[in-house]
């Protein structure tokens, strides 16, 4: 099931999850004072936007219906590549705007899939 979109699709909700358990209840100050926390947040956004890709080559008609998919993946490769220039005030903003879309988007997927998430 590893290269099924499914798999993909669940990646992308979990770590969703994760990212919002890790910043309930916290701050812009907290997040920038605590580097594990930053970290973890970062860790999850790298998972996001690998399985989006991942999906965008197995299953390219469910990638299109997710239109933040570039942007995952665009902050992937800036979370992965240039993670000596990260933006934490970017990072943290979209920790705050995007997981929750996209989580919504996802579970409609899988919905569709057969998946009840």
């Amino acid at each position: 099931m590893e290269n099924e979109p499914r798999a993909w699709l669940w990646g992308v909700r979990q770590a969703a999850d994760e990212i919002a358990a890790f910043v309930r209840g916290r701050s812009f100050t907290d997040y920038l004072a605590d580097r594990m926390l930053r970290s973890a947040v970062e860790r999850q956004f790298e998972i996001i936007g690998e399985a989006l890709n991942r999906l965008a080559r197995t299953a390219p008609e469910l990638a299109a219906r997710i239109p933040e998919l570039p942007r995952a993946v665009a902050m992937r490769n800036a979370l992965i590549h240039a993670y000596q220039n990260i933006d934490n005030e970017t990072v943290w903003r979209t920790t705050r705007d995007s997981p929750p879309l996209l989580r919504a988007r996802v579970a409609t997927l899988l919905s569709e899939l057969g998946e009840t998430p």
